[in-house]
């Protein structure tokens, strides 16, 4: 079965989704989904109670809901209980909140941008690329991160190839891969920007992506010129690719005398946009002064 994970944002805030390509429905994670709805302190706790709830009042949407691994807020897959977008509308019913019109609107939009994808790949691009102005970033950097879309999944291609798992044994290279270059895994790169549950190369800086793609791409071109035969072998592989970059960034630091990898994330990387687009107001009202 293939799934997608993706987080999503309904006004700022995080909600865990998985795509399946098979069933082609989108999984949403029910208790983000509550923490949004209630502003609970403890969203599984009230998610506990109202499954109970349910249960003993027979419904059938709260026991058709099951488990699946998602991301957990300390960076590990863990088991959650997730509804597709029907099965979500119907508990929606259940949890009074004046947010729940509001939340249904985006669910079902959120479903309906992904079936307009699958017709038209571009719109997913067309999708990113405006997300990622309306945060305040670069056109060059955000070139750059789109193209690393590209090579992290010309990579994960290849493992696929390789027979290996989706879940912890990407998770596994992509860390040693990023330890390699880097000096770091994945978690702590990602303690050092100050980040939780956002997407590590979202935080990245130009260079930074730049050297990330090199590793990821150089790690799949050594595979498919080796053919490692088992997940061993590929964690050796992941290593030689991410030395590729390692060394590329050992010689620029060289010649510019600045650390690569650094604390710069997305909101300190759009405070300094935000304060240079101040700048030209400010000089009018020194020039008319």
């Amino acid at each position: 079965m293939g799934k997608d994970s993706a987080i999503k944002l309904f006004e700022e805030k995080q909600v865990r989704t998985l795509w399946d390509a098979e069933q082609e429905k989108w999984y949403i994670s029910i208790v983000d989904v509550i923490a949004i709805l209630t502003e609970s302190i403890d969203p599984n706790a009230y998610w506990r109670k109202l499954k109970q709830r349910l249960k003993e009042e027979g419904n059938e949407t709260v026991k058709n809901c099951h488990g699946l691994k998602m991301l957990a807020a300390d960076g590990k897959m863990r088991l959650t209980d997730v509804a597709d977008t029907e099965q979500l509308f119907r508990l929606i019913q259940s949890i009074p909140s004046p947010k729940a019109e509001p939340f249904k609107l985006w669910l079902a939009k959120v479903a309906s941008e992904r079936l307009d994808e699958m017709q038209d790949p571009e719109l997913t691009i067309d999708r990113a690329l405006e997300n990622y102005l309306n945060l305040g970033y670069s056109e060059n950097w955000i070139n750059q991160r789109l193209k690393s879309i590209e090579v992290r999944k010309e990579l994960t291609d290849e493992w696929k190839k390789k027979g290996l798992k989706e879940g912890q044994q990407f998770a596994t290279l992509t860390d040693i891969i990023t330890k390699a270059w880097a000096g770091k895994t994945t978690k702590e790169y990602k303690v050092l920007k100050g980040l939780k549950k956002e997407n590590l190369r979202d935080n990245m800086t130009n260079t930074e992506l730049i050297l990330n793609m090199l590793a990821e791409a150089s790690t799949k071109d050594i595979s498919v010129a080796v053919n490692p035969k088992d997940f061993e072998a590929s964690k050796k592989v992941a290593k030689q690719g991410g030395n590729v970059a390692k060394v590329a960034m050992k010689e620029l630091e060289a010649k510019t005398g600045k650390k690569v990898v650094s604390a710069i994330n997305a909101k300190s990387v759009s405070k300094e946009i935000n304060e240079v687009k101040k700048l030209p107001s400010k000089k009018k009202q020194v020039d008319k002064d």
